[in-house]
């Protein structure tokens, strides 16, 4: 007689389950439509530039290589001097991920090339286009490079050109002014010693430096220093005695890797499938990047208080692999360090020597 009474409250426990969930399907529209609003508020008031302390903030908007990789899109770096904003190469998901970490596409103040891969290049024109719509700029990006890079800025321009003419039709010129589309190359020529200040003011230097990418020419790195903090970017380069040089006593080295070994891994199951002109790129492109371990010495014999590693190749799709990829850099290089991901944000506030880092996503 007590198995009725027993099933009865669990009966009307799954009816009411099942009453809740018709409810929610029902209603799903208005439920999501309810959500949007703030979330679509508070990602349009996010800006990470104007949250952080003053001092230099340097943040991985692409942390990988040609190599397809899911977890790192191409190189990008993004550096925050104060409130001003620059960004360094611009890979396939170099607009995406500034987005994703909180910055504002219309504040970016100018774009630095580092060389011509096309690895370095590829998200330029969404870029261009992001900054020019996002903050109704009513002038072009001012684009730095070496020489060359007048032919990048106009080739991208003649691209994207019928678009412009679209997006200003349909918006209005005080919307999208037409002046603000595109970049603007400014091309630099290096002195005799390899150097050449690029832009000064009196809180603010950046400088190029030539760099061994053999067979790329030009190819380049960037210092910069904001007030009493600074950080070398290596660009893409063998181990250099011009990054060691530049980087003497820099808080933050943030230089490119190669891992020879995990390299071989691929070079092996290419020549395995017969595939021997993929064989031959992977034996090829060890001979003009630097390991993690050469990376390492470079940091340790310059001084510098943190290496980020970044433009990692081949991508490190496994648990654990980050480990088989620096190797013995960690035995070379006491201070910290790190395999890049897209998204690393590290700060270095003006006044101390703190370098701390944050996960952006």
């Amino acid at each position: 007689m007590r198995k009725p009474m027993m099933k009865r409250p669990l009966l009307i426990t799954c009816g009411a389950v099942l009453l809740l969930a018709l409810a929610a399907y029902l209603l799903r529209v208005p439920l999501i439509m309810a959500l949007v609003a703030p979330l679509a508020a508070h990602r349009l008031a996010t800006d990470t530039a104007a949250e952080l302390p003053d001092g230099l903030h340097v943040g991985l908007c692409g942390s990988g290589s040609p190599f397809p990789d899911e977890g790192r899109g191409g190189p990008c770096t993004l550096v925050l001097a104060g409130k001003r904003l620059f960004v360094f190469d611009a890979g396939n998901m170099s607009t995406r991920n500034i987005g994703k970490m909180g910055f504002q596409h219309g504040q970016i103040e100018a774009l630095f090339l580092t060389h011509f891969h096309s690895d370095h290049i590829d998200g330029l024109g969404e870029l261009l286009l992001q900054r020019w719509v996002a903050g109704s700029n009513r002038a072009p990006l001012p684009v730095v490079g070496p020489a060359g890079v007048e032919q990048i800025v106009s080739g991208l321009a003649q691209v994207y050109r019928q678009d412009q003419g679209y997006r200003v039709a349909h918006h209005g010129d005080a919307t999208v002014p037409r002046s603000g589309f595109g970049g603007q190359a400014m091309p630099f020529t290096p002195a005799a010693d390899g150097r050449v200040v690029v832009l000064k003011d009196t809180d603010l230097e950046i400088s190029a430096f030539v760099v061994d990418h053999t067979p790329v020419h030009p190819a380049v790195g960037y210092r910069i220093r904001y007030k009493d903090r600074s950080v070398v970017l290596s660009g893409d380069t063998k181990q250099s005695a011009a990054v060691q040089r530049e980087a003497a006593g820099v808080d933050l080295l943030v230089h490119e890797a190669l891992s020879e070994p995990l390299l071989a891994v691929l070079r092996k199951a290419a020549a395995d499938q017969g595939r021997t002109h993929l064989e031959k790129i992977f034996l090829d492109i060890a001979d003009y990047h630097a390991t993690p371990e050469q990376a390492a010495a470079t940091a340790r014999d310059a001084k510098v208080r943190y290496l980020l590693l970044n433009h990692i190749v081949p991508p490190l799709p496994l648990p654990g692999m980050e480990a088989a990829f620096l190797a013995d850099a960690p035995k070379i290089f006491p201070g910290p360090l790190r395999v890049g991901r897209d998204g690393d944000l590290l700060s270095l506030p003006t006044g101390t020597t703190s370098i701390t880092l944050r996960e952006m996503f």
